[in-house]
């Protein structure tokens, strides 16, 4: 199972900046996923809320999942609390964004996150979930669950 994660303010992808985010929604991604993909399991969760976010990294973790997909939204650039639970899990982490962070303003140049995930996908749109997904689905794993170097 591969967790897609989605943070605060996503769930009004399609209405919110379109000429930014695309006018994709969050429901249209995981379908286009789940199509791209028919035989891996997805599980999406999305939430305004940091603790949520944090509880389901916390069960993605404990549930076995292959890995995680985070789009950690504004959180990318304000949370250590969402840093420690990435870095205290075995699942890897693929960090997107739709829009390019590094274009926009220099306060969201710099990511927490980055140096506690695997990659870092950004300004691709809707393409950089189904990158995330190919990578997440084609890496071997050992035994402990940790990606092959």
């Amino acid at each position: 199972m591969i967790l897609i994660l989605n943070g605060p303010n996503l769930n009004l992808l399609g209405t919110r900046r379109s000429d930014l985010y695309g006018r994709e929604t969050l429901a249209s991604i995981v379908r286009m996923l789940k199509e791209r993909f028919a035989d891996t399991q997805f599980e999406s969760f999305q939430s305004n809320s940091e603790g949520a976010l944090i509880d389901r990294i916390h069960a993605a973790h404990y549930a076995g999942a292959q890995g995680v997909i985070f789009n950690p939204g504004a959180y990318t650039h304000t949370s250590v609390a969402l840093r420690d639970a990435i870095e205290a899990i075995t699942p890897p982490v693929v960090e997107v964004h739709l829009s390019n962070i590094y274009a926009r303003e220099s306060f969201r140049h710099h990511s927490l996150l980055a140096p506690v995930c695997v990659g870092q996908i950004t300004g691709l749109g809707p393409e950089g979930y189904v990158l995330a997904a190919s990578y997440l689905t084609r890496i071997p794993l050992h035994v402990t669950g940790e990606p092959d170097a």
